[in-house]
């Protein structure tokens, strides 16, 4: 393995005794893009173009990219216009932005700032996950009170003309408030439910002003990228996809945990990073982007590098950076029939296609396991999944079909073999025959 830089970026202090401390920031920079920003030596036109140059994606899931979508902001129309942090992180595999928020929330303050200075917003809120309540959260903001006593948040800003105010607001659990409209109407203290789009928040958002909605983990990359400059940040990564990303692995790992590696790092690299396969086992199969994204069977994902265009060729999809790995004792369907409960429980209910089947989905699979399901119930499964799929308002309905569509893709046999001996796992199996 070739030696691969770690914690490039929003984990750079990490190795420091208290890395979330205002103190400890400054010594690794800190603050020093944002100070220039407001000695006036950086315009929020230069400011767009250099996150732009730098090829940061979002990575809250949907990889667009983030200078592009800040371009959208009008910013010259008058009036009151807001940011949007998303730390409400609910994918299952997914804790990273966690780590952000409790080892080095000033990188996210900042970013914030600059980002909010570029797109003329004056105001900014950061949705925080409610389970986060304990550790994250009074790191956050404890971390915006130091900036408000040092002097780099507030009205007039070293008397620079500039009005920056940050507040922090957590949430209640909801996986749908991950979706950056229903985190809006629940900011407003009404139901997380989707809204229709268009208008898109750029237009409408937050009260009904322009809003520009990012994900905790972009926000706290732009801090390094105007102090460090975008190629810097770009020749981190790979082409279409500069700077790092963080990983959340866990599952069948010898050392699960968050790693910040270098975009387009090999996945073959990733799995030795982490120790290898749990106890020597064989590799079967690896949910690469959060429980969401279609699996991949081990012999496709071992030559792919970690980022979205490989992912996205391969079958699956880079979304959060959540790799779960399951080795050769796993049951797909049992796993499957788990996520399909997680999607039953955190739907809405405002779309129908989504309310009705992801309980659909859950029943039949459930009813597989149980040793009652017939054939018939395996094709009725991708039926469902692909009504579901497209049909609703937000991406929580392609979240319920995808699991479905892959898992039944790639270990069709399973299904059947649980079907034909009711309810008797393939794995089951195999493991009395090994042993």
């Amino acid at each position: 393995m070739k030696d691969i830089k770690k914690n490039l970026v929003c984990f750079n202090t990490f190795d420091a005794k208290e890395s979330w401390t205002y103190k400890t920031y400054r010594e690794y920079g800190g603050y020093e893009a944002w100070e220039k920003i407001i000695r006036g030596e950086l315009s929020p036109e230069e400011i767009i173009e250099e996150v732009k140059a730098s090829g940061l994606r979002g990575r809250g899931g949907a990889g667009f990219p983030t200078g592009l979508k800040w371009s959208f902001m009008p910013r010259t129309v008058e009036g009151q216009k807001y940011l949007v942090c998303n730390s409400d992180e609910s994918e299952p595999g997914t804790c990273h932005d966690r780590e952000v928020l409790r080892n080095n929330p000033h990188t996210l303050v900042e970013g914030m700032a600059i980002a909010a200075y570029a797109m003329g917003a004056t105001v900014a809120y950061n949705y925080i996950r409610g389970e986060f309540i304990e550790e994250p959260v009074p790191r956050f903001e404890a971390a915006v009170k130091e900036a408000y006593k040092h002097g780099l948040l507030g009205k007039n800003i070293r008397e620079s003309n500039i009005d920056f105010d940050l507040h922090t607001f957590v949430g209640a659990g909801a996986y749908i408030c991950g979706e950056e409209t229903a985190l809006l109407e629940s900011l407003e203290g009404k139901q997380g439910k989707p809204r229709f789009k268009p208008p898109f928040p750029a237009n409408y958002g937050l009260y009904g002003k322009p809003t520009t909605i990012n994900n905790t983990q972009s926000l706290a990359s732009v801090p390094s990228i105007i102090r460090n400059g975008a190629e810097w940040f770009k020749n981190i990564g790979v082409e279409n996809a500069g700077g790092t990303a963080q990983f959340s692995v866990s599952g069948h790992v010898e050392k699960p945990g968050n790693y910040e590696l270098p975009m387009g790092t090999s996945f073959k690299d990733l799995l030795e990073i982490c120790g290898g396969v749990l106890g020597g086992r064989k590799l079967k199969a690896v949910i690469p982007g959060g429980s969401s994204v279609p699996v991949m069977p081990a012999a496709n994902i071992m030559d792919c590098t970690m980022d979205y265009d490989s992912l996205q060729k391969a079958g699956s999809s880079f979304g959060t950076g959540a790799v779960i790995v399951m080795d050769e004792s796993t049951c797909m369907v049992n796993v499957l029939r788990r996520i399909s409960r997680f999607y039953m429980a955190e739907s809405c209910g405002q779309c129908t296609p989504c309310r009705e089947g992801t309980g659909w989905l859950y029943r039949m699979l459930t009813r597989i396991v149980a040793g009652q399901g017939e054939m018939e119930d395996i094709t009725k499964l991708v039926e469902v999944a692909n009504k579901i799929e497209g049909h609703t308002i937000c991406a929580l309905g392609d979240a319920a079909a995808w699991p479905v569509q892959s898992f039944l893709k790639h270990f069709h046999h399973e299904f059947e073999y649980m079907v034909k001996n009711k309810g008797e796992s393939i794995v089951s199996v195999k493991n009395e025959v090994a042993a």
